[in-house]
């Protein structure tokens, strides 16, 4: 039987990378991987070659170019890269681009990789929460839930994937504990005591293989994946288990973050006062047991420690 194949936007970033080494694990499984990149001499593209992804080169500023890259695919992920540039403006576009390639190529089926638009839950004009970029709140979810509905009007059979905080982030952005003025390490998290919804980056990957496996059951459905909803305290105790030393928890008040100056900070508090202050829906959007079908071996908190822990800075 032919392999349905698979365009793979971000493959060597977190999430697409992650489905690309699902599809390439499972070589019974009936799909293939077409690993999208603007760098195909990069060593993770190079690593996802020597596993046996098809290689091609596209920019999210072009949209032929990305036409080109899913000719002839069955389906596509798609995900975009806000970090890299800090413009809801240009998350748009970037997000129109691949929609309208997807319609032009005829893709049977595409997952994008979206988030919630800040502003179905809290208006520009309410003060408990600054406007940033003159017209968000929260530019980098903003940008992707405004964004659904280009794919949504070009008619693209899509389904939409609300991701959640990647634990990775405690290894890769500086986010794990750190020695206080005592030498107990503290997790700093601007969470207060609300839970927030995590997953361990691959596993978003490894869900996003069983939506494409179930195929026409998720068409036009909105999808949300945690492996977990810990608060921050909670998380604090894996950690000091997993790392066996203490840990206490730090709640980062909102504001403190906010008037921090750090690269970014803006946002990233209004970020988390939207988690805070809608935590129920936040939290019912994203499903461990929905996550559990597309994903059996989907981690939790404890279990990604287990293989992670010795990873993490402390320093």
């Amino acid at each position: 039987m032919k392999e349905k194949m698979i365009a793979v936007v971000g493959a060597t970033g977190a999430q697409g990378g992650g489905l690309a080494r699902a599809i390439l694990a499972d070589p019974e499984g009936g799909f293939a991987v077409r690993a999208i990149t603007r760098d195909p001499g990069s060593e993770r593209a190079l690593a996802l070659a020597r596993l046996g992804a098809e290689i091609v080169t596209a920019d999210l500023d072009d949209e032929s170019a990305l036409a080109d890259a899913f000719a002839g695919a069955h389906g596509a992920f798609l995900v975009t890269a806000f970090m890299e540039h800090f413009s809801a403006a240009v998350e748009k576009a970037h997000a129109s681009n691949m929609a309208r390639a997807a319609k032009a190529t005829g893709l049977k089926h595409v997952i994008w990789s979206t988030l919630e638009d800040t502003r179905d839950f809290i208006a520009l004009d309410d003060p408990r929460m600054p406007t940033l970029q003159g017209e968000y709140k929260v530019p980098h979810f903003d940008a992707k839930g405004e964004s659904d509905r280009a794919f949504a009007e070009l008619a693209v059979p899509t389904t939409l994937l609300y991701t959640s905080f990647y634990w990775d982030n405690l290894i890769h952005y500086g986010l794990g504990p750190k020695p206080g003025p005592d030498g107990v390490l503290v997790f700093a998290l601007p969470m207060g005591t609300h839970k927030m919804p995590g997953i361990a980056a691959e596993d978003i990957g490894r869900c996003a293989y069983g939506i494409f496996r179930a195929g026409r059951d998720y068409h036009g459905r909105p999808v949300g994946i945690a492996g977990e909803h810990l608060t921050g305290a909670q998380m604090a105790a894996s950690l000091a288990v997993a790392l066996g030393r203490e840990v206490r928890y730090q709640a980062v008040p909102i504001e403190a973050l906010r008037n921090s100056g750090a690269p970014g900070a803006a946002e990233l508090a209004n970020m988390y006062q939207f988690k805070q202050e809608f935590e129920q829906a936040y939290c019912a959007r994203r499903s461990t047991e929905a996550s559990r079908k597309l994903n059996p071996d989907l981690l939790t908190f404890d279990g990604w420690l287990a293989q992670h822990h010795d990873r993490i800075p402390l320093e």
